[in-house]
């Protein structure tokens, strides 16, 4: 607002020298050194009019002057200070990270990434280098974020790349993912990667790359469509079972890393999981990586077993405290 009152006062300053008689370049400049009041000479010698219309224009512009100009310093001092403080208090609690996942690029993907770890609680930060998009986070309260080129060595490390738990990078260029895993993998080698990729073939380069997963949208996309003309009931309670709150039914993967040596190498069935704690073994993922789905009861439980399992939060918490507890 204080500008468009400062182009006007400028617009009617021209206006008002140009009816004086002078020329349009003279009248922007007596204008300007008008309204900035600097104290130099008149272009011309003012007649009565031009002194009367000078000193109107003083009277009404001076004050609007000043207000433009310390809104826009205003602006640009505590926008700068403000980003400053911000990303220094951001880059303190980077330094300190552990077990995180890092998300590179906060694009549709990567913003849809962000916001189902945040639901399951995990901490994230993203690496973005498109500056509207770091605005955008700078003023999202809690989010992490470093502004940069995710295939830069140094913004990995700024990242804390070495102590995080997973990256996922969602750039659009499928080269640029290829160069983000390959500088991830080498940083650290037990990292879980996922990357996403959209021309084919590209998923066969990015897993030679050390992509743990590579994810297509566009394949994924195409699938969904299909099957929601096919099988949409089935599709739609999937959804249903996905989206729900952890209050409700939610499907959870659990580990059985810190299985308590008493279930070490027994079944599912002398676990009595449904019984005790009411949630559902519904699927196992092996230590050799084979999946079983629907696991029978005679299916015994190994240290390097991870569970997926449906139920309400307070029932999958029950199944996790079960499962490491050690009874007498």
């Amino acid at each position: 607002m204080s500008f468009g009152l400062l182009f006007m006062i400028v617009i009617i300053g021209i206006t008002g020298y140009r009816i004086l008689g002078f020329t349009f370049v003279e009248a922007f400049y007596q204008t300007v050194i008008t309204i900035a009041t600097v104290g130099f000479q008149e272009v011309h010698i003012l007649s009565n009019s031009g002194m009367i219309f000078t000193a109107f224009l003083i009277v009404f512009s001076i004050g609007i002057f000043a207000y433009a100009v310390s809104t826009f310093t205003r602006h640009i001092i505590e926008g700068v200070y403000r980003n400053y403080y911000k990303d220094n208090i951001v880059k303190r609690k980077i330094d300190r990270l552990s077990g995180h996942v890092i998300i590179c690029g906060y694009g549709r993907n990567g913003k849809q990434a962000a916001l189902e770890l945040i639901e399951h609680k995990v901490p994230i930060l993203i690496i973005e280098k498109n500056p509207d998009l770091v605005q955008t986070l700078r003023e999202t309260p809690g989010m992490l974020y470093i502004e940069g080129d995710a295939g830069n060595e140094e913004i990995l490390e700024q990242a804390s790349i070495k102590t995080a738990k997973a990256l996922i990078s969602t750039l659009p260029v499928d080269a640029d993912n290829l160069f983000v895993v390959l500088t991830a993998r080498e940083f650290n080698p037990d990292l879980t990667i996922i990357s996403r990729a959209s021309l084919d073939r590209s998923d066969v380069k990015l897993k030679r790359a050390g992509a743990t997963n590579v994810i297509m949208p566009d394949k994924i996309g195409g699938k969904r469509m299909a099957k929601l003309v096919a099988q949409p009931d089935i599709v739609e309670f999937i959804d249903y079972m996905l989206l729900q709150s952890a209050e409700n039914a939610i499907l959870e993967e659990i580990s059985c890393e810190k299985i308590a040596s008493f279930f070490s190498g027994k079944s599912i069935q002398q676990l009595d999981i449904r019984n005790v704690s009411g949630a559902n073994i519904i699927g196992m993922k092996r230590g050799d990586n084979s999946i079983l789905i629907n696991p029978l009861p005679e299916t015994l439980l190994t240290p390097s077993d991870k569970l997926f399992v449906l139920g309400s939060r307070k029932q999958i918490d029950s199944l996790v405290k079960l499962i490491a507890s050690e009874i007498e």
